[in-house]
């Protein structure tokens, strides 16, 4: 895992053309089972992989914090709502509630979350390679493959199976 995390971001670009060129395909005729071969590659990957040695997701990149998220963990952390936002948020360009600052102030230095029961809803579907209608989502997969490395390893299942 170690050895994957930190070659990621090279692999990452050196496939990144490659990538988009297979998710264009795909985008345009999607297999017909689609979703159910992703939730079987995104199994199989998460089956062999911990990602509390990893956390890289949590180090590098900050989740949306949707209205319910903020109630969620507002409450879980005794903070009424605003003042959960003035702590750890803020209105980025797209008008979204987004961390202040990384790594995530909820994460430990053992890579475990304090607010794993109540985290964002992105945070608990990170990194989407299960997610339904996968081909609509491809430009996010794009990114979470350079941040992700069972995302990484998710994709390269699915273009090697899906090119045969």
């Amino acid at each position: 895992m170690k050895t994957l995390l930190n070659q990621l971001p090279k692999l990452a670009n050196e496939k990144h053309k490659e990538n988009k060129k297979f998710f264009a395909k795909l985008k345009k005729k999607p297999p017909k089972n689609l979703d159910t071969l992703m939730q079987n590659w995104h199994n199989e990957v998460f089956s062999t992989t911990d990602c509390l040695q990893c956390a890289n997701c949590c180090k590098t990149t900050g989740p949306l914090f949707t209205n319910k998220d903020i109630e969620r963990i507002a409450k879980y952390s005794r903070l009424k709502p605003g003042k959960f936002i003035e702590n750890y948020l803020f209105l980025d360009e797209d008008n979204d509630y987004v961390l202040q600052k990384l790594p995530c102030p909820f994460l430990g230095e053992d890579n475990f979350c304090s607010i794993y029961n109540v985290r964002p809803k992105a945070c608990s579907e990170f990194p989407h390679t299960n997610r339904k209608k996968f081909q609509q989502i491809t430009n996010l997969t794009l990114k979470n493959v350079a941040i992700c490395p069972a995302a990484f390893q998710v994709v390269e299942k699915m273009k090697k199976e899906l090119s045969k």
